[in-house]
């Protein structure tokens, strides 16, 4: 885990130099955000794969798979006054041998930021944000067993009070000492075994029971950094990066969403975009799986979990639209 946060902490300021150094052009562009009124627009990239094999020696097995992914943006300024939001939508499936369709990404995300200047690129904020996955999701997927997620189960809602510093419109660095983080659970199934750190159902030695939740709060610090670079006329990057710590509980152990997107238009509809995600959450206890599939146990044969460092990458190819203001 703190080599995951030196890393986070490492990029950033790689990010924040390379910013500087690229040149005092690049850095210190005519701010559009100076403008009043709205600025919006977004990209919206699908991807389609099929692989068909007929009397294929080399083996292998047909697919089908569709996947796509949007994130848009409106962002308002008036005066001293800005108001940043972007939504952020994924969903994929995959069809293998004829099996059945089966979900292979999932994602909402919206996020709400309002500033006030304060000056020297500072202003004072308020932020807001709320992830969740659109549909079930299943240990075991093709027989559609194992539920363990669905929408609102888990969703995470956030808000924060703080300083947000904008030296440009491509770059930002929100801190804020005073951060309520919620985790909702609106399943009882998974609640009642108190997945995704809520309280689950328990009975101690003394038979005191203790009802389960389907929310948790977290009081905490937050910071999140927004880069956006275009390193060449058709290919862009953005990476976000959000840390959150808990005060009450392990404070060290923090959580980590790391998003990272690299497009690449081929033309005005062709794209190829990589895409990855890496999550940390010291609440989240996942599985220890042998190289055969199957659960690793402990020594008392007990199942062994624990947080573990989550990573998706995804490369696709396939319709890509960017629309409105850049």
């Amino acid at each position: 885990m703190k080599k995951i946060i030196t890393l986070a902490l490492l990029f950033s300021g790689i990010c924040s130099f390379a910013q500087v150094t690229v040149g005092e052009k690049k850095f210190n562009p005519v701010r559009t955000d100076t403008i009043d009124g709205w600025e919006k627009g977004g990209l919206v990239n699908i991807n389609f794969t099929q692989v068909s094999l007929t009397n294929w020696a080399a083996g292998g097995q047909n697919s089908i798979s569709l996947a796509g992914f949007s994130s848009l943006f409106a962002n308002y300024k008036q005066g001293k006054s800005t108001w940043d939001n972007t939504l952020v939508m994924q969903f994929g499936q995959v069809n293998q041998a004829n099996a059945g369709f089966v979900k292979s990404d999932d994602r909402l995300q919206l996020t709400s930021k309002y500033g006030r200047e304060a000056g020297n690129n500072w202003y004072y904020a308020a932020l807001l944000d709320f992830q969740t996955q659109f549909t079930v999701g299943y240990n075991d997927p093709l027989n559609r067993k194992g539920r363990i997620s669905d929408f609102m189960a888990p969703a995470y809602v956030l808000g924060a009070l703080g300083m947000d510093y904008k030296p440009s419109s491509n770059f930002t660095v929100f801190v804020a000492p005073v951060t309520a983080k919620f985790t909702i659970v609106n399943d009882d199934s998974l609640a009642f075994r108190g997945e995704y750190g809520v309280q689950g159902y328990e009975v101690d030695a003394n038979g005191t029971v203790t009802d389960f939740e389907n929310t948790r709060m977290e009081i905490g610090g937050y910071l999140r950094l927004n880069y956006k670079k275009q390193i060449m006329e058709n290919i862009t990057y953005q990476t976000n990066l959000g840390l959150f710590s808990n005060y009450a509980n392990n404070p060290q152990n923090i959580d980590v969403n790391w998003d990272n997107i690299l497009n690449m238009k081929v033309n005005k509809y062709i794209s190829a975009s990589i895409t990855t995600s890496l999550i940390y959450d010291d609440d989240v206890d996942i599985a220890v799986l042998k190289d055969d599939g199957t659960a690793a146990t402990r020594e008392d044969g007990s199942p062994e979990i624990g947080p573990r460092t989550q990573f998706k990458y995804v490369l696709g190819v396939g319709f890509a639209y960017t629309f409105g203001d850049k």
